[in-house]
């Protein structure tokens, strides 16, 4: 297929899946702060570093504030990780590739920028915020199962599915990240009430804590950590994202040219091989920030990597024609 229309797919799966980790993280946050009896201290300006934008907010805002905080991860037209931002790219995306995607798909994409832009003009996403965030995580999953349930497994679907898996595992680093970061260093009272209710959010930002209690009995930041990095079975944690990631390049990948395995390929299968062979006691001891830290860079060199190989005439010529929404 065309590299505009295969960049275009692959732009609509990772900006939908970050407009729902962007909404997730701030729900949990809401939730975090009401539901909490103890002095947890400021939990909002953590929600910045997650996303990477601490230049861009300081610059924009005096302070991270609940409602700064919220209007910026929401609505900030100038923070390209905004929701708004994300799910407005994602639609201009679709509308590039309309004959490729179904109509179901294309009505949603509409309906969820819509009600954005509705709730933009108005109080709603501040006064009903429970409400709001629910809907934008509905919004997205309903697009996800859409594509799922009318568009035909090719290659097309196959370049949404990599951008959707690529953005989650990246996601799910950087909540782990930056929570973990957070956390260790700076709450002693480990194991005590303050600390369960800080690990059970980092669950519930990755809505992984009803699966967590299946796999385990107490919250340890060990157990975490493992759940959400190793786990093969968990649909966010990095381990099962790659390993589908990895699936749906072999496919793409079996009809391009050349018979040689191709670089994102070789990247791919190296860093699910990493993976696979990993205990959570080998990451803990060599340090898991810097773990992270190395899985988000070799995330981004595979991006580089799938650029390069299936849309390199796009990326070329985006600046002067942008077909493809970035």
């Amino acid at each position: 297929m065309l590299s505009r229309a295969a960049e275009s797919l692959y732009w609509i799966g990772r900006y939908l899946e970050r407009a729902e980790s962007v909404a997730r993280l701030v729900d949990v946050n809401l939730h975090l702060t009401l539901d909490s009896a103890t002095d947890i201290g400021d939990q909002w300006e953590p929600l910045i570093d997650t996303v990477g934008s601490r230049k861009l907010f300081a610059a924009r805002y005096p302070t991270p504030t609940r409602d700064s905080v919220m209007r910026f991860l929401t609505f900030d037209a100038e923070n390209p990780d905004s929701i708004m931002a994300c799910v407005h790219r994602a639609r201009e995306n679709a509308r590039c590739v309309r004959d490729t995607i179904s109509s179901e798909m294309w009505e949603q994409a509409n309906r969820f920028y819509t009600f954005l832009c509705d709730a933009m003009g108005s109080d709603y996403a501040l006064i009903n915020s429970f409400d709001f965030y629910t809907e934008v995580k509905m919004a997205a999953r309903l697009f996800d199962g859409l594509t799922d349930a009318t568009m035909s497994h090719g290659d097309a679907w196959c370049f949404l599915r990599l951008g959707t898996m690529i953005e989650r595992a990246d996601t799910t680093s950087r909540i782990l990240d930056v929570k973990y970061f957070m956390l260790l260093p700076t709450w002693l009272g480990v194991g005590g009430a303050v600390d369960t209710i800080q690990w059970a959010a980092l669950l519930k930002s990755a809505s992984a804590m009803e699966m967590y209690r299946k796999h385990y009995k107490s919250i340890t930041p060990a157990k975490v950590a493992d759940f959400l990095t190793l786990n093969t079975e968990f649909p966010r944690a990095v381990c099962f994202c790659l390993g589908q990631a990895a699936m749906v390049l072999g496919r793409l990948c079996e009809s391009a040219p050349g018979s040689t395995p191709s670089e994102p390929e070789i990247r791919l299968r190296a860093l699910v091989h990493e993976l696979s062979s990993l205990r959570i006691e080998n990451i803990i001891e060599q340090g898991l920030h810097e773990f992270l830290d190395r899985l988000q860079q070799k995330l981004n060199g595979f991006h580089a990597a799938v650029t390069a190989m299936f849309f390199p005439q796009c990326s070329t010529e985006q600046a002067e024609n942008p077909t493809c929404v970035q």
